[in-house]
């Protein structure tokens, strides 16, 4: 997740970055965050081509900045289902979602028609993230992980589904992250008297930036299913639920400090394991949530804002039930 993260700014560039006039005769200018009416040259291949430029500097950018630093090999396979109790898994097809339905949101703003932009979207999708799955397999590191591939066409198959099926969105994967609390108690190593500390191992792991608390901090990570109910409803009475509220659940963990186990050793060969009081688990949670982009509103550009501020769950109460047999709630949780 942290790799493939880098790739939803790209598809949000366009929206950002760029403004096109209608290249079909418009008896007034197309107004920029209006999607055109009919296929629209101009829009469609400046996209494509801040696509192709942003996607090719990116590849690039990864292999010389992430991937140079670590050996390589032949093209091989890795098993990664265990790592990380599966976060990773469940943060590829949250990325993976996210990369097709900007993509098919902005070459539908381009002109396409709805089938055609959500088609297209799901491919962009499945590109990008195949591509980072086939530079893992160079990597001595890492490798082709299949469970990676199943979850990124899960996500971006989510996406493609409900607009073949609905068109529209009723359910969506969202995320939400909070830094958690790491001890600061020494830990002595197992094969030496070398010290160390959970906060400095969780360090090492999931950096202290505002970024990597986004895209690495798996312990505070959450991943939501928001699901809309009004959309499923034929008559709401007095019109409750309102349509922007949305049911979610959503996927975490807790006390993770190594892909399969709590056990680790540093640069100089010293043998860590975590106190046994800090067992690892699941968390699964129940809550509410707000689809941003049901929320009426006459402006263009604040619909853009809205799809853009939909990728994150909003605070609610929440109910945690996890794999210890705990069952806690939350006055407010993110």
């Amino acid at each position: 997740m942290k790799k493939t993260i880098t790739f939803l700014l790209i598809i949000s560039l366009p929206l950002l970055l760029w403004g096109q006039k209608d290249s079909t005769k418009q008896l007034k200018p197309l107004p920029f965050f209006e999607p055109a009416p009919t296929f629209n040259k101009a829009r469609f291949w400046s996209l494509t081509a801040i696509g192709v430029v942003g996607y090719t500097g990116v590849t690039i950018g990864l292999d010389q900045a992430w991937y140079a630093n670590y050996a390589r090999g032949k093209f091989h396979f890795f098993d990664d289902w265990n790592g990380w109790r599966q976060m990773d898994k469940f943060g590829h097809a949250m990325t993976g979602y996210f990369e097709s339905k900007w993509a098919g949101d902005l070459y539908h703003w381009a002109g396409l028609p709805k089938k055609q932009a959500c088609w297209v979207g799901f491919g962009t999708g499945i590109l990008f993230q195949t591509t980072l799955e086939v530079m893992d397999g160079f990597s001595e590191r890492w490798g082709f992980s299949w469970g990676d591939m199943a979850f990124n066409v899960i996500g971006s198959g989510l996406y493609l589904g409900q607009e073949l099926l609905w068109q529209e969105q009723r359910i969506r994967l969202k995320m939400s992250a909070h830094r958690p609390h790491y001890s600061s108690d020494v830990i002595v190593a197992n094969n030496s008297s070398a010290t160390t500390s959970l906060a400095t191992r969780a360090q090492a792991l999931f950096g202290s930036s505002p970024a990597e608390l986004l895209f690495k901090e798996y312990n505070g990570q959450t991943i939501w299913l928001s699901v809309n109910i009004a959309s499923f409803l034929k008559k709401r009475p007095n019109n409750f639920p309102p349509a922007w509220i949305n049911v979610a659940v959503g996927y975490g963990i807790e006390n993770v400090f190594g892909a399969e186990r709590n056990s680790w050793e540093d640069d100089l060969g010293n043998s860590f394991s975590a106190p046994s009081n800090y067992q690892r688990h699941s968390q699964f949670f129940l809550s509410l949530d707000i689809d941003f982009e049901r929320i009426p509103t006459k402006h263009k550009w604040l619909k853009t804002i809205f799809g853009i501020l939909n990728i994150f769950k909003v605070p609610f109460p929440t109910l945690e039930i996890n794999t210890l047999g705990e069952v806690k709630f939350h006055p407010l949780y993110f």
